[in-house]
């Protein structure tokens, strides 16, 4: 059983949104922290966005703010990421992550999914 799943990657022309959605189906991240990241082809896996587990507290990189939001649903054991205004070089393939290894841009996480691609044309 795979712990994360992504969803809802996909492709839009720029300007456009995207929903991505990361299950944790067993419940097994409850009470940690959940983020997500991205790697674009050629390019090192940049952190794009994190949560605490009472989503009180949300971290992101300067180059999606205003633009995307993460939350999450415990009801769901989901975590989501909403992706606005979206630029050809937001393309990647993004990961979503759960229980983080300090807080802020530079932190880590010790579970992720398999990704899901995410491609903006322009």
């Amino acid at each position: 059983q795979v712990p994360l799943v992504e969803s809802g990657g996909g492709s839009v022309q720029a300007g456009g949104s995207l929903r991505l959605v990361c299950t944790d189906s067993g419940g097994t991240f409850s009470g940690l922290a959940m983020g997500w990241f991205r790697q674009a082809p050629g390019k090192e896996r940049e952190f794009v966005a994190a949560i605490t587990w009472s989503g009180g507290s949300t971290a992101y990189a300067d180059s999606v703010k205003g633009r995307f939001t993460i939350s999450r649903d415990h009801s769901k054991n989901t975590a989501t990421l909403q992706m606005n205004s979206l630029k050809p070089e937001d393309t990647a393939v993004y990961y979503c992550a759960a229980d983080g290894i300090g807080w802020g841009t530079s932190m880590d996480f010790n579970s992720w999914g398999q990704g899901t691609q995410v491609t903006v044309s322009s």
